[in-house]
Protein backbone atom coordinates (compact mmCIF):
# COMPACT_ATOMS: atom_id res chain seq x y z
CA UNK A 1 0.00 0.00 0.00
CA UNK A 2 1.59 3.08 -0.91
CA UNK A 3 1.61 6.19 1.52
CA UNK A 4 1.17 10.42 0.78
CA UNK A 5 4.89 10.00 1.93
CA UNK A 6 6.09 7.57 -0.77
CA UNK A 7 3.79 9.42 -3.44
CA UNK A 8 5.44 12.27 -2.61
CA UNK A 9 9.10 10.74 -2.52
CA UNK A 10 8.29 9.58 -6.78
CA UNK A 11 7.55 12.83 -7.64
CA UNK A 12 10.71 13.70 -8.49
CA UNK A 13 11.14 10.60 -10.74
CA UNK A 14 11.30 10.94 -14.29
CA UNK A 15 11.80 8.59 -17.12
CA UNK A 16 14.63 6.54 -17.40
CA UNK A 17 16.59 8.40 -20.15
CA UNK A 18 15.44 11.98 -19.03
CA UNK A 19 16.86 11.02 -15.56
CA UNK A 20 20.05 9.81 -16.80
CA UNK A 21 20.41 12.85 -19.55
CA UNK A 22 19.60 15.01 -16.15
CA UNK A 23 22.15 13.37 -13.94
CA UNK A 24 24.98 13.36 -17.00
CA UNK A 25 24.32 17.42 -17.07
CA UNK A 26 24.26 17.39 -13.81
CA UNK A 27 28.02 16.06 -13.33
CA UNK A 28 29.20 18.54 -16.51
CA UNK A 29 29.45 15.18 -18.53
CA UNK A 30 28.26 15.47 -21.89
CA UNK A 31 25.10 14.40 -23.17
CA UNK A 32 24.02 13.32 -26.33
CA UNK A 33 20.12 11.59 -27.09
CA UNK A 34 21.37 8.88 -29.88
CA UNK A 35 17.21 8.20 -30.32
CA UNK A 36 14.00 8.60 -28.02
CA UNK A 37 14.77 5.76 -26.17
CA UNK A 38 18.77 6.03 -25.55
CA UNK A 39 21.46 8.63 -24.25
CA UNK A 40 25.05 8.34 -23.78
CA UNK A 41 28.36 10.29 -22.28
CA UNK A 42 32.01 9.80 -21.38
CA UNK A 43 32.74 9.91 -17.89
CA UNK A 44 36.15 9.54 -16.58
CA UNK A 45 37.24 7.01 -14.70
CA UNK A 46 40.44 5.93 -12.51
CA UNK A 47 41.85 4.50 -15.51
CA UNK A 48 40.37 5.62 -18.50
CA UNK A 49 37.32 7.74 -19.74
CA UNK A 50 33.99 5.42 -20.26
CA UNK A 51 30.87 5.69 -22.16
CA UNK A 52 27.99 5.55 -20.54
CA UNK A 53 25.00 4.44 -22.66
CA UNK A 54 21.21 4.29 -21.26
CA UNK A 55 19.07 2.05 -23.06
CA UNK A 56 15.49 1.96 -22.34
CA UNK A 57 12.75 -0.85 -23.17
CA UNK A 58 9.62 0.81 -22.51
CA UNK A 59 7.13 -2.54 -23.17
CA UNK A 60 9.30 -4.25 -20.58
CA UNK A 61 10.51 -1.62 -18.32
CA UNK A 62 13.72 -2.00 -17.95
CA UNK A 63 16.68 0.16 -18.31
CA UNK A 64 20.00 -1.15 -19.67
CA UNK A 65 23.05 0.56 -18.56
CA UNK A 66 25.91 -0.36 -21.12
CA UNK A 67 29.70 0.96 -19.37
CA UNK A 68 32.41 0.62 -22.70
CA UNK A 69 35.85 0.57 -21.28
CA UNK A 70 37.43 1.42 -24.84
CA UNK A 71 39.14 -2.00 -24.49
CA UNK A 72 38.98 -4.14 -27.77
CA UNK A 73 40.16 -7.66 -26.93
CA UNK A 74 41.83 -8.75 -30.28
CA UNK A 75 41.47 -12.69 -31.87
CA UNK A 76 44.52 -13.98 -30.45
CA UNK A 77 43.62 -12.97 -27.40
CA UNK A 78 39.96 -13.88 -27.20
CA UNK A 79 40.26 -17.25 -25.14
CA UNK A 80 42.12 -15.79 -22.10
CA UNK A 81 39.91 -12.53 -22.21
CA UNK A 82 36.77 -14.91 -22.22
CA UNK A 83 38.45 -16.79 -19.15
CA UNK A 84 38.64 -13.76 -17.33
CA UNK A 85 35.28 -12.52 -18.20
CA UNK A 86 33.92 -15.67 -16.38
CA UNK A 87 36.43 -15.34 -13.31
CA UNK A 88 35.27 -11.41 -13.01
CA UNK A 89 31.39 -11.96 -13.34
CA UNK A 90 31.49 -14.30 -10.48
CA UNK A 91 33.23 -11.67 -8.11
CA UNK A 92 29.92 -9.26 -9.09
CA UNK A 93 26.24 -8.83 -7.59
CA UNK A 94 25.14 -6.58 -9.96
CA UNK A 95 25.66 -6.73 -13.95
CA UNK A 96 28.24 -8.65 -15.58
CA UNK A 97 30.91 -8.37 -18.41
CA UNK A 98 30.68 -9.60 -21.62
CA UNK A 99 32.36 -9.25 -25.14
CA UNK A 100 30.67 -7.59 -28.23
CA UNK A 101 31.16 -10.42 -30.73
CA UNK A 102 31.12 -7.93 -33.54
CA UNK A 103 35.07 -6.46 -32.74
CA UNK A 104 35.54 -7.81 -29.53
CA UNK A 105 34.42 -4.98 -27.53
CA UNK A 106 34.61 -5.13 -23.65
CA UNK A 107 31.49 -4.13 -22.18
CA UNK A 108 29.81 -3.88 -18.68
CA UNK A 109 25.93 -4.22 -18.62
CA UNK A 110 23.40 -4.03 -16.03
CA UNK A 111 19.59 -4.10 -16.67
CA UNK A 112 17.09 -2.44 -13.82
CA UNK A 113 13.53 -3.33 -13.84
CA UNK A 114 11.45 -0.34 -13.20
CA UNK A 115 7.73 -0.33 -11.27
CA UNK A 116 5.02 0.03 -13.42
CA UNK A 117 5.30 3.32 -14.26
CA UNK A 118 8.18 2.81 -15.26
CA UNK A 119 10.27 5.89 -13.56
CA UNK A 120 13.41 6.35 -12.83
CA UNK A 121 14.56 8.14 -9.20
CA UNK A 122 17.37 10.47 -9.08
CA UNK A 123 18.98 8.16 -6.55
CA UNK A 124 18.67 5.13 -8.21
CA UNK A 125 20.30 6.55 -11.74
CA UNK A 126 23.52 7.29 -9.37
CA UNK A 127 23.70 3.96 -7.86
CA UNK A 128 23.60 2.60 -11.18
CA UNK A 129 25.96 4.57 -12.67
CA UNK A 130 28.46 4.52 -9.74
CA UNK A 131 27.92 0.82 -9.96
CA UNK A 132 29.10 0.49 -13.60
CA UNK A 133 31.89 2.84 -13.18
CA UNK A 134 33.15 0.91 -9.81
CA UNK A 135 33.41 -2.26 -11.58
CA UNK A 136 34.75 -1.18 -14.41
CA UNK A 137 37.90 0.67 -12.64
CA UNK A 138 37.98 -2.49 -10.50
CA UNK A 139 38.46 -4.71 -13.39
CA UNK A 140 40.03 -2.89 -15.75
CA UNK A 141 43.51 -3.56 -14.57
CA UNK A 142 43.23 -7.56 -15.07
CA UNK A 143 42.27 -6.76 -18.77
CA UNK A 144 44.81 -4.43 -19.85
CA UNK A 145 47.24 -7.85 -17.76
CA UNK A 146 46.00 -10.01 -20.13
CA UNK A 147 45.99 -8.31 -23.27
CA UNK A 148 49.25 -6.38 -22.27
CA UNK A 149 51.08 -8.38 -20.02
CA UNK A 150 50.40 -11.40 -21.31
CA UNK A 151 49.61 -12.77 -17.61
CA UNK A 152 46.85 -15.66 -17.41
CA UNK A 153 43.67 -14.65 -16.67
CA UNK A 154 43.86 -16.15 -12.37
CA UNK A 155 47.05 -14.03 -12.52
CA UNK A 156 45.58 -10.87 -13.83
CA UNK A 157 42.46 -10.94 -11.49
CA UNK A 158 44.56 -11.77 -8.35
CA UNK A 159 46.86 -9.21 -9.37
CA UNK A 160 44.23 -6.74 -10.06
CA UNK A 161 42.39 -7.51 -7.04
CA UNK A 162 44.60 -6.78 -4.49
CA UNK A 163 43.38 -5.13 -1.32
CA UNK A 164 46.63 -2.89 0.14
CA UNK A 165 47.09 -4.02 3.87
CA UNK A 166 47.95 -1.41 7.00
CA UNK A 167 48.48 2.30 6.50
CA UNK A 168 50.52 4.13 3.94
Amino acid sequence: MRTAQSDNDRADDAAPVDMLAALFEAHGWPVEFIRDDEVTTEIPGSWTTYQVRGVWRAEDRVLQLLCLPDVRVPDAKLDPARELLALANEQLWLGHFDLWSQGGVLVYRHAAMLGDDGLLSLSMAQALVDNAISECDRFYPAFQFVLWGDKTARAALDAALVDAAGEA
